[in-house]
């Protein structure tokens, strides 16, 4: 029995060690995922601390509430932060438990910012 309980020790401190092959693979997807969204990132955020850009859309965004496009913006921002961390994590993890907990949270940030768009822009 004192042999299971130090061989689970032993895992867990594996998971964090920054030396591990899978903890640098982990860094490395989410510096690349960096450099793919870095425009978009630019962009949204460019969008949501100058509410002057609204008029840029046209049509029904000019007529969108000030606070609603701001709060569009901003939660496409956080999103896009939060993709290369996720992206890092689930290829640190890399097991089908992870992947399903990361696809769930895109799921949801997917979905908020549907209902926000629905609710503030359209």
């Amino acid at each position: 029995m004192a042999t299971k309980s130090t061989r689970s020790t032993a895992v867990e401190e594996d998971d964090y060690d920054l030396s591990s092959k899978s903890t640098l693979w982990g860094f490395l997807v989410g510096i690349i995922v960096v450099a793919f969204i870095a425009v978009p990132l630019s962009a949204a955020f460019s969008f949501a601390t100058h509410p002057g850009t609204q008029q840029l859309f046209g049509g029904r965004l000019e007529n969108a509430t000030q606070g609603g496009y701001v709060a569009f913006w901003w939660i496409v921002t956080i999103f896009l932060l939060a993709i290369p961390f996720l992206a890092g994590f689930a290829v640190a993890k890399l097991s089908g438990r992870t992947l399903a907990i990361v696809g769930a949270i895109v799921a949801v940030f997917v979905i908020a910012i549907m209902v926000l768009g629905q609710l503030f822009l359209f």
